[in-house]
């Protein structure tokens, strides 16, 4: 059984009050009773719990962080510059993942704030913006991660997703690709329709000589890129795109592995493909992935700091930090 404060107080024969003063404030207290209740916590071999004195006091030692798809590496990635971070200010990260679900979502964030944790980081899946305002009143902070705050409300760390897709497609139009399919969903993400919107952008700026079709996937992830390739590759030849840009590398990788498996069509010769994040995976691929990388942890890094700033300053006007995207090529576009 755990020794508690109050046999602690019962062995030196002081009051509990008498024993918390000698933990918090020693120099508030005699020096005799310091050293009754010095002697009685080494006799009874008694440990402070430092978590629940720091909830006490109103200061938790805990950070929350939801991410949309915990299989992502590039979420890993965040998540581990964060507690990089959070190490310096000897925080600890509670990590959830909703997997891309509304009710999973609402769930950690009630979790975390039944925690009190001292904020809240998170990547969001549906619209959080009346749950975000109930923690800001609870006096949590929080900020939106991969995702930009459009109204300013909240701090939001990012990257420009519409400059990312733009990059991805005038990459792909000056490879000499024409017939340039963008693979990706949910449509209810703003990454995804972010991406299209530059991909979109592109495209009609390089005139009728581009034309850019939609390729809808339920979720990013390989299994749904290899489906969508399967089901790009089951048109007569003549019909295929001659590139593909997928919202992530996830869904690159899938559509790389159902063009490899399905051997008629060679990458990049026949059809390119880029992604979006650049995973680590994204270069060790059969065909090594051109993709629009994201400065994952320098975004984990950068969330924790504002958050921390923001619990310690309530008051704090939110900030918006937006990263630009930077094009990484390899084989799968190239060639080379």
């Amino acid at each position: 059984m755990a020794v508690s404060i109050r046999d602690v107080a019962q062995l030196a024969g002081v009051s509990v009050g008498t024993v918390s003063n000698v933990l918090n404030r020693p120099e508030e207290v005699s020096a005799d009773s310091v050293e009754r209740v010095t002697k009685a916590i080494d006799e009874l071999g008694y440990v402070r719990n430092e978590a629940a004195r720091k909830l006490r006091a109103g200061v938790s030692s805990t950070v929350g962080f939801v991410v949309l798809n915990g299989q992502n590496p590039f979420y890993n990635d965040v998540v581990r510059g964060a507690e990089d971070e959070a190490t310096k200010s000897s925080i600890a990260i509670l990590y959830g993942n909703t997997d891309e679900d509304v009710a999973r979502e609402k769930l950690y964030i009630d979790l975390f704030q039944d925690q009190q944790v001292r904020g809240l980081l998170i990547a969001p899946y549906g619209d959080v913006t009346s749950r975000l305002q109930s923690l800001r009143a609870a006096g949590i902070a929080t900020v939106l991660v991969d995702r930009f705050s459009g109204d300013g409300r909240f701090s939001s760390v990012s990257v420009d997703s519409v400059a990312g897709g733009r990059l991805a497609v005038e990459h792909l139009i000056a490879t000499g690709r024409r017939r340039i399919a963008f693979v990706g969903g949910p449509f209810d993400m703003r990454q995804v329709t972010d991406r299209l919107a530059g991909a979109r952008a592109a495209a009609e700026n390089a005139g009728d000589q581009v034309d850019l079709e939609v390729v809808a996937t339920s979720a990013m992830t390989v299994d749904e890129g290899s489906s969508a390739g399967a089901r790009i590759l089951a048109r007569h030849p003549r019909d295929w795109p001659d590139a593909l840009f997928a919202s992530n590398d996830l869904l690159a990788l899938g559509l790389l592995q159902a063009i490899v498996v399905d051997g008629r069509a060679r990458v990049p010769a026949d059809i390119a493909i880029i992604g979006f994040d650049d995973i680590p995976f994204a270069g060790a691929a059969a065909v090594p992935l051109s993709s629009i990388r994201q400065p994952s942890r320098m975004i984990g890094r950068t969330a924790l700091r504002i958050l921390m700033e923001e619990a310690a300053d309530p008051d704090s006007i939110p900030r918006q930090t937006v990263f630009p995207p930077e094009l990484i090529v390899r084989a799968s576009t190239s060639g080379a």
